[in-house]
Formats: structure tokens, C-alpha cells, sequence
């Protein structure tokens, strides 16, 4: 293990990168996705494999022991099992996950076990293929529904499935998410949705997590599980007899930012010590000027000082962040 401590200026240990490998996705989720297009990064503005696994290994070096990958979608981005296989032979590095919308998993699924990826996070905010098609944009939940399955029977473990909660759009639908608990051995997350950029739907009054859970418990007694050393924000719990567990992710209204342990590289080089702050370093440019390891060692350091002590949201103050939620990573 790392001995290394990657610490902030209000004593909180940073062990966790999330890396951000494109900013284009193939589903278009009113939550993520504006109303209209943005443009996309121009290939030559997204950092190269080659880039990303040096800050990686950087990182590794200060204390950073657990990465997730994300996009956009990153199973969209050409050459990705490499990267994932040179990711997982990184000293230091001892907990990886995927972060994928599940499109491409069933056809993928044997290359990304191959490389050694065990641990996957799917986003999956509706078990109804006709609400799939409105939140996403795309007629897809029975390939994405395809892709979990094999990946369960692939033994991938945990498989976690992240659901944001929508009022009025899913909200009907958590019922059936908690029962697929007693069926499979997943990880269901509840999260609540966040104000990040312009989006399609609104968040003038969001789903809390403790309305969800009154809603869960009604199916049955929610008893709570220890988090584990690689744990995020997640309260965690478990229904009596289930095979899975369920999980409840609150940013608004109980903010987890006194145990934060995480940074976000975006897929345009820069660095963002908080997803709800616009403030960022950019890596990119120190990069291809020739900085050296110990130079952007030191812009890690200072991105890490100014990580701020919490985030000003809150159930009735709202302020959204300018940054769309595809370009940062989630």
C-alpha cells in the first residue's frame, strides 16, 4: 500500500481519482444532457492515454490508491481495454471501477473482465423500457438489461447500479429497484439529483434521500452495513435476507463533504477538487509544455489545498453548477 497521505487544508485524506476518458455519450439523460447541443472537445483538446496514466501514476506517488473511470462513456473511446490494462498494473493502485451507461457492456464484457476490471458502476434510472427511452433519449434498456445480466453471470462483483432520483419521472419505479436486491446480489444506489449545468430537468425540488428510503422500507426492514476501506459517500444498507444491498447518496440534504476523499480529472486535462465547484487546475497545458513530474506533482498539491471545506447546496438554495455534468465526469 501507498504510505503516502494526499491531505487538504481541513485534514481530510484524498485517496480517490474519478478520470473522466471523453466527454461523448450515446444517450442523451434529461438530467445530463442540455436542452439543445454543446460542443464537443475537439480530439487534439482530450488528454491521450499516454497523459492520463502519467497523472495517474503521479497521483499514485501522493496517496491516490482508488480510481474510477467515467466519461461521458468511456466504452465510446477507441483503445480504452488498453488503457484499462496498463490502469491496473499501476503500483499503488488497488481499487478500480468502471462507470458505464451499459449500452456496450454486453459486447464488451469478456474484453473488460480480461484486463482485470472486477468492479462495475451502471447508471440505470428506470426498469421500464418505455421510461428508459424518455430519460435517455434511445430505445436501449433491453441491451443495457443484457450487459447486467452477463456481468452477473461474469461474477463481477460489486455491481452496483446507480439510479438518480427524478421526481415525477422514476419515482414510481424505486420499489422495483429495492426488490431487484432480494433477486441479485447488486449494490442499488439512490441518488439524488444534482443542479449541475443546464439540463433538460429541473431541480427546484428534489427527491431526499430519506423520503426514498421511507418508500424502500415499506417492502422491509433496512438494516445498515459497515462501509468498507474503498467505500464513497453512500449509506449503506441491506434488506433481511437479500442477496444485495441498498445505497443512498445525499449531496443536498446531508452533505458527505466532511469525509470527501476524491479529485476529478477531466477529460480535457483539468483537475476539480469539488463537482460542485467550478474551480479547477488545468493539467493539460503544463503537460505538453514539458512540465516535470515533480511540477505537476505541485499543481495536484495546490488543487488539493483549495478543495473547499463543503459545497453551498442545500434543499432550498439551489445554485447550479455552470459546468455541464457530461464534460466533468459525474
Amino acid at each position: 500500500m501507498n504510505d503516502s497521505v494526499l491531505s487538504d487544508n481541513h485534514n481530510r485524506k484524498i485517496n480517490y481519482l474519478r478520470v473522466s476518458l471523453t466527454d461523448r455519450c450515446n444517450l442523451k439523460c434529461i438530467y445530463c444532457r442540455p436542452i439543445g447541443e454543446i460542443p464537443r472537445l475537439k480530439h487534439s483538446d482530450i488528454l491521450r492515454y499516454e497523459e492520463i496514466l502519467r497523472i495517474i501514476n503521479i497521483s499514485s506517488d501522493l496517496g491516490v490508491s482508488k480510481i474510477r473511470v467515467t466519461g461521458g462513456e468511456p466504452l465510446l473511446r477507441k483503445g480504452v481495454f488498453g488503457f484499462l490494462y496498463d490502469l491496473n498494473h499501476i503500483s499503488g493502485i488497488e481499487d478500480i471501477s468502471l462507470t458505464t451507461n451499459g449500452v456496450f457492456l454486453s459486447e464488451n464484457i469478456k474484453k473488460i473482465k480480461a484486463v482485470g476490471i472486477q468492479r462495475l458502476n451502471i447508471s440505470l434510472d428506470s426498469l421500464d423500457p418505455r421510461k428508459f427511452k424518455k430519460i435517455t433519449g434511445h430505445d436501449l434498456f433491453h441491451q443495457v438489461w443484457k450487459g447486467i445480466e452477463q456481468a452477473h453471470a461474469l461474477n463481477f462483483n460489486p455491481i452496483k447500479i446507480n439510479v438518480v432520483a427524478l421526481k415525477g419521472v422514476n419515482d414510481d419505479e424505486f420499489l422495483r429497484f429495492a426488490e431487484l436486491t432480494f433477486s441479485y446480489p447488486f449494490h442499488v444506489r439512490f441518488i439524488e439529483h444534482m443542479p449541475i449545468g443546464n439540463a433538460a430537468v429541473s431541480s427546484y425540488r428534489p427527491l431526499l434521500s430519506s423520503e426514498i428510503k421511507d418508500t424502500v422500507s415499506s417492502i422491509g426492514k433496512l438494516v445498515p452495513v459497515n462501509k468498507g476501506l474503498f467505500d464513497g459517500p453512500a449509506d449503506r444498507y441491506r434488506f433481511e435476507g437479500a442477496a444485495g444491498e441498498i445505497g443512498f447518496i445525499s449531496p443536498i440534504s446531508h452533505h458527505f463533504c466532511e469525509t470527501c476523499n476524491r479529485l476529478r480529472l477531466t477529460a480535457s486535462g483539468h483537475l476539480r477538487p469539488c463537482l460542485l465547484s467550478d474551480y479547477n487546475e488545468d493539467l493539460k497545458t503544463p503537460l505538453r509544455k514539458g512540465f516535470s513530474d515533480n511540477a505537476l506533482a505541485e499543481i495536484i498539491l495546490r488543487a488539493v489545498k483549495n478543495k473547499p471545506s463543503q459545497h453551498r447546496l442545500s434543499p432550498n438554495h439551489l445554485n447550479p453548477v455552470s459546468s455541464q455534468m457530461s464534460s466533468i465526469g459525474g
